[in-house]
């Protein structure tokens, strides 16, 4: 075997990798950071506040939401901890804000690197979210979810769905 070949073909193959990921993904940082900066995601944060309302989240929920959708789990994660620090988010908001990003975050980034490889990103972008959707509705309705809350000193939820409950926890 040829291995200086073999070490030089790798060493391109990596090269070329690098160089697609750095086009796309430093681009979307720099838009996304001032967007950041121009409060654009606060703004768009606040339209969004109602609808977490599906998995009965408080309205401060949605921002940490965003940024871990957008951004991903490291960025949105440095976001969700200082949101506990704050205590603006309860247990319940922490945990099901962790489900929805196990399954959907980075979205821009990610769909952007799988295109680039061929894939069809509005499959992957809409399989995404469906699948986050769906699983963390399931989590928030969850008997499990309500006992927990509860042992962590949290009211029952069950049937508060015009409630805020982020008011109440």
């Amino acid at each position: 075997m040829d291995w200086n070949g073999f070490v030089r073909e790798a060493l391109l193959g990596v090269g070329k990798n690098l160089y697609i990921m750095a086009v796309i993904v430093i681009p979307v940082m720099v838009v996304l950071e001032l967007a950041r900066d121009l409060q654009v995601l606060d703004r768009v944060a606040g339209w969004l506040a109602p609808a977490v309302g599906i998995f009965r989240l408080s309205r401060e929920a949605a921002f940490p939401l965003l940024v871990g959708i957008i951004f991903g789990i490291a960025y949105g994660a440095g976001v969700l901890i200082e949101e506990a620090r704050s205590g603006r988010l309860s247990w319940r908001d922490l945990f099901l804000i962790n489900v929805f990003l196990s399954v959907c975050h980075a979205v821009v980034e990610d769909t952007a690197l799988f295109m680039a490889v061929g894939a069809d990103g509005l499959v992957i972008l809409l399989g995404r979210f469906i699948a986050a959707i769906l699983i963390t509705y399931i989590i928030s309705r969850s008997a499990w979810l309500e006992r927990e809350s509860v042992k962590r000193g949290l009211p029952d939820l069950a049937g508060a769905a015009g409630n805020s409950p982020g008011k109440c926890c």
